[in-house]
């Protein structure tokens, strides 16, 4: 008996290994994707309520335009009809990227980026729409009026309170990072150097104030007279000097584009300096799906920050070096444990939603183990990109 259960061991452990090397099943996975989305779309003919998440009670959190999430639900169907080509996907798209057209002229977020470029921006790489280029172009102009050349950053929000009370006045959020593609973006196709330079600096700033010795970032850092440092807080982590994951998610991306945009080695170097503090922390659970915050472990996932991840490794797996493979592998491994029901919802449930298990703010009691807008368009962004690496041959599991 002893040897036969010892077969068995070896038998499972041999089964394991080989389902963790197997690749992703992407058509499987959009086409379950596209069966929750033809659900969001039956559930949501007004297109002035945006899919955001599930409210505690179970139905569905939807928001309105302004909110910065509202680009994400149109970038998943253009995911959606670059994936399939069906044109149902195309129209879909088309319909919720031109209901957030009117934000354009929003100069009281910096989350313009993810408002715009996640649907306009695909769109118009896809299809070449004439009508979708002034529409991001006057956006840009949009976010550009919230940089201060004085302070050197683009700012967040209109002001911040600390958890003592403290209000300070000029907050730089690491979320950030991710609205700047959007102004290269710009800077390329307007020819104005203006938004590529600010963006720079931004990134720069950002680099030089956000980020502690171990790679690990802040998530608010409060700007006072001049551009000074007045203090460095968080806002949806844990505590001040904890790794809240998604923010450590977004500097990965962030950086990783800052190199593809200006080919400036110092910030591949950061990014794979980001990338090896997540892989390596002692709290990175097995299945690489990181707790909502590195300093908590045990409690809830974050299956958003786990998809931004993934799509940020994948794209930094491509600018080689001794770790491009390490980090190719952890973003499969990222993608392998979202697709299976742990994470991925069943077909009708999860108010339609693809993923489970986001955090969205915690210590403010919001949307906490629910579904998130972000962490399905993340996925399926992935999952592109997972899909044209292995097409490409660049690499293999």
């Amino acid at each position: 008996m002893k040897l036969r259960s010892r077969f068995l061991m070896v038998g499972l452990l041999l089964a394991n290994l080989s389902f963790a090397q197997a690749p992703v099943d992407v058509k499987g996975a959009f086409a379950f994707a596209a069966k929750q989305y033809e659900g969001m779309l039956r559930s949501h003919p007004d297109t002035t309520r945006f899919p955001q998440s599930t409210n505690p009670d179970g139905t569905p959190r939807d928001m309105k335009s302004d909110w910065w999430c509202s680009g994400f639900f149109g970038g998943s169907l253009w995911y959606l009809f670059e994936q399939t080509g069906d044109p149902k996907w195309k129209e879909a798209a088309h319909k919720w990227t031109m209901a957030v057209a009117k934000e354009q002229y929003n100069t009281r977020t910096h989350d313009l980026g993810f408002m715009l470029y996640c649907p306009f921006g695909n769109g118009y790489r896809l299809t070449k729409n004439p009508a979708y280029k002034p529409i991001m172009l006057t956006g840009a102009k949009s976010l550009a009026t919230r940089f201060r050349p004085d302070y050197g950053v683009i700012k967040s929000w209109e002001g911040f309170k600390d958890r003592a009370g403290k209000r300070y006045e000029y907050p730089v959020i690491i979320d950030n990072m991710m609205n700047l593609e959007f102004l290269f973006w710009a800077a390329r196709e307007s020819g104005n150097k203006d938004l590529y330079n600010l963006s720079v600096t931004h990134a720069d700033n950002t680099l030089k104030n956000h980020y502690r010795p171990d790679a690990s970032s802040y998530h608010v850092i409060l700007y006072g007279d001049g551009g000074k440092v007045e203090a460095k807080k968080t806002h949806q982590g844990a505590e001040d000097e904890s790794a809240w994951s998604r923010g450590q998610a977004w500097g990965l991306y962030g950086y990783t584009v800052m190199y593809r945009e200006t080919k400036d080695k110092k910030y591949l170097d950061h990014a794979r300096r980001i990338a090896d503090f997540m892989l390596n922390h002692k709290n990175m659970p097995a299945d690489k799906i990181p707790y909502w915050d590195f300093d908590r472990p045990g409690e809830e996932r974050d299956a958003s920050a786990g998809a931004i991840t993934a799509a940020a490794l994948l794209e930094l797996s491509t600018y080689g070096g001794p770790s491009a493979k390490t980090y190719f592998k952890n973003a499969e491994q990222m993608l392998q444990s979202l697709s299976t029901p742990a994470y991925r919802a069943a077909l009708g449930e999860n108010n339609h939603f693809i993923l489970k298990h986001s955090v969205g703010h915690k210590p403010g009691n919001s949307e906490i183990n629910t579904p998130l807008v972000y962490a399905d368009y993340y996925y399926l962004e992935a999952l592109l990109r997972y899909d044209t690496l292995r097409k490409k041959g660049g690499q293999k599991s």
